[in-house]
Parts: C-alpha cells; sequence; structure tokens
C-alpha cells in the first residue's frame, strides 16, 4: 500500500521530546515553544508568532481578535476547510463565500469587491496547497474598505509571495502542523500577528482570558481573568516534535519540491494529450510544495481513477467539499450553481499521495498506473 500521507521523523524530534521532560515543563509556553516562536519570526520576518494546539484554535483567536460581532461579515472562499468559517461562525459572523480562480484554485480577487457592504469586517484568504492568492489585490482593497486580513496559511508554512512569507501579509497570519502538513507536531498550529497592537491582547486571548504571561513577566501584580479566551496553547511535548522538524525546514522543503517536480514531469505527456491538467505556480509565488494534484475532465473520469488507484493500493483522495454546499451553506441560502468556478473544480481534483518520505521507485509506480488507466 502507498497511503496517501505518512508521518515521518526528520532530525531531533524523540531527543527533544526527552528534554522536555527532563525541563519538568510539558504544558504549554515551556522551553520549546519559546524556541519554536523564535525560530519562525526570525525566518519568516513575523512579528510575533504563538503556537497553538491546532490551525483551528488560531483561526478562532483570529477571530476573536478582530472583534467580530453577530451580523459582522467575513468574506473567504467555500474551497476550503471547515475550521476556517468555524472560527468566525462561532463568533456570529455571517460567512459570505467567494468562487476560486480557475488556475491556482485560490480566492479570485477580481470578485472580492462586489460581496463587500458596509457589514463587512474581515476577508480570510486561503493560499490552497501552499501557493499564494494575490496579496497585493486583496491588502489593496483591504485597506480601501478599512477591513481586516486574515491569513488562512494552514497550508502555506515556508511558501512566499513577492518575497514576503505566507502568513507575514495580512494583519494575522495562521499556520498548521497537522500531521499531513509539511512540518508536523501531530495536532498543532501557530498565529502569526503582524500588527503589534494585536499582540497582547493575543497573549491574553491564548492562556484562557488571563494576563497569565504578563505576570510571570513581572508586568502586572496579580494572575487574573481580564478578557474571553480559551485554553490554546500547544503542549511542549509536541513543541518539542515540532522544534526539530522546524530546524530542517530547509532540507524537508527541498525533498518536498523533488516529489512534486517528479509528478509533474512525469505527468506532462497526459496533460499534451487532454487527459488531465496540472497544478499552477505564479511566477510571483515560492511554493513549499504542500501536495499535489490533477484534475480530470469530468468527476466521473476522477472517481474512476481514484478507483483504480485504489484497487492498486494506491490511496489517492479528492479534497474539500464545498462549504457552500454543505447542510450549513444550504441552511444560509446557498445553492448549486452559486459558485461554478468552486463546483466544477471541487469535483474534478484528485491528490495524489504525497509524503517526505515518498519514494521515486513509489512515484513511477503510481505514474505508471495513471498511464495505465488512461490507456484501458
Amino acid at each position: 500500500m502507498i497511503p496517501f500521507n505518512k508521518p515521518y521523523i526528520a532530525g531531533k524530534e524523540l531527543f527533544y521530546i526527552a528534554q522536555a521532560v527532563e525541563f519538568a515543563n510539558l504544558s504549554g509556553n515551556g522551553h520549546f515553544t519559546d524556541k519554536c516562536s523564535e525560530l519562525m519570526e526570525d525566518k519568516f520576518a513575523a512579528q510575533k508568532v504563538l503556537l497553538t494546539h491546532s490551525c483551528t484554535a488560531a483561526l478562532e483567536m483570529a477571530a476573536i481578535l478582530c472583534d467580530i460581532q453577530p451580523g459582522d461579515e467575513v468574506i473567504m472562499p467555500s474551497f476550503t476547510f471547515v475550521s476556517t468559517a468555524n472560527a468566525f461562525a462561532l463568533q456570529g459572523a455571517k460567512i459570505k463565500f467567494v468562487d476560486i480562480r480557475p488556475d491556482t484554485l485560490n480566492l479570485d480577487e477580481n470578485k472580492l469587491e462586489s460581496l463587500i457592504t458596509d457589514k463587512t469586517k474581515v476577508v480570510v484568504p486561503v493560499h490552497y496547497t501552499g501557493v499564494s492568492c494575490e496579496m497585493n489585490i486583496i491588502m489593496e482593497i483591504a485597506r480601501r474598505y478599512n477591513l481586516l486580513v486574515v491569513e488562512d496559511a494552514a497550508q502555506g508554512v515556508n511558501s512566499t509571495y513577492n518575497g514576503k512569507c505566507l502568513g507575514t501579509i495580512g494583519h494575522l497570519g495562521t499556520y498548521s502542523f497537522h500531521e499531513t502538513k509539511n512540518f508536523i507536531s501531530g495536532e498543532g498550529g501557530a498565529l502569526v500577528i503582524n500588527e503589534p497592537e494585536f499582540i497582547q491582547r493575543a497573549e491574553i486571548v491564548r492562556e484562557r482570558g488571563t494576563n497569565r504571561s504578563q505576570f510571570f513577566r513581572g508586568e502586572v501584580d496579580a494572575y487574573t481573568w481580564v478578557d474571553i479566551g480559551s485554553s490554546y496553547l500547544m503542549t511542549d511535548l509536541l513543541a518539542a516534535f515540532l522544534y526539530a522538524q522546524l530546524e530542517n525546514m530547509d532540507q524537508i522543503t527541498r525533498q518536498r519540491n523533488k516529489v512534486w517536480d517528479f509528478y509533474h514531469r512525469a505527468l506532462i505527456p497526459l496533460v499534451n494529450e487532454g487527459k488531465l491538467r496540472l497544478p499552477y505556480v505564479p511566477p510571483c509565488c515560492e511554493s513549499n510544495s504542500h501536495l499535489f494534484y490533477i484534475i480530470l475532465p469530468d468527476e466521473e473520469i476522477r472517481d474512476g481513477l481514484m478507483q483504480y488507484l485504489k484497487k492498486e493500493n494506491i490511496h489517492a483522495v479528492f479534497h474539500y467539499i464545498p462549504l457552500h454546499l454543505s447542510d450549513v451553506g444550504r441552511s444560509i441560502g446557498y445553492e448549486e450553481g452559486q459558485l461554478p468556478m468552486t463546483e466544477s473544480l471541487s469535483g474534478r481534483l484528485l491528490r495524489l499521495p504525497f509524503y517526505y518520505e515518498l519514494t521515486s521507485k513509489e512515484q513511477e509506480r503510481i505514474v505508471d498506473h495513471i498511464f495505465k488507466f488512461f490507456s484501458m
């Protein structure tokens, strides 16, 4: 069996976990939590990075920091994971879905402005596969309408747009270190804060709405409840595992680039025959090679190829069911046909096995079976 994903050890993960135990600080805000934050702040030129127990938690923190109130509108693509919408819906926001671009499958910046009303408060660009949205245009629109931008860069850690790291361009950014991502801790995430005025409140929100961090730094005399919040901290055991991954970030990225390049090069003949379409990376973007997908002519062919590969013990999978067609999406007024590009592409997309230790031999087997499928 070639799985879709396989977690891996890149360096000193187990050694650092043992160190975390020896340091006797297994909860959040320990030694390795600080080391991870400092490493990312330095490498990504970020104002502040706070580790969280998931990207979902980071998105929920972002929604709180944006001061979302019931009735505020938040614009995002429907082609995303449910956490993107849930985080803002939990604060009472009205979610407005925008269609995606046909090339990158990212939020279509040309359709953004028409959705803005006097109730719009936040735009959430989702960097699909680690390829950036058109952030210059999005940030300019946000500036003109006085909107906040929260980058969902769950898949975009160590990707760039015009030389800037994803997650550091909007007012806030979020990362994921789930075991399916490039750099992993099992479960885990981070909130990237790019506006200094958010930093103090973010620490409070992450610590259950208390001023615990300020208290331990000696900035206040009492440790007490001062705001809303929740327990969003990552345990230092997971931070220890993550730190070893982040230390090897460039090595991991180089290997993932090789996997991505192999697929792209090997499948070009099928593109030339009109059998499928490959991912597109704009010149202004440097991708972290998060995943590799192919787009088939129709859903029937996509499902047929997926089932054929499964019979050959190759686990390829589709991706998001568009949120506007979910039960919740329909309950707030969306119906089929409203986001045609999202509906068309999501129904024809197939993700191929992709992980750090995927070998060339395994990739050759996958590609050979794709060619066999189209020759039957």
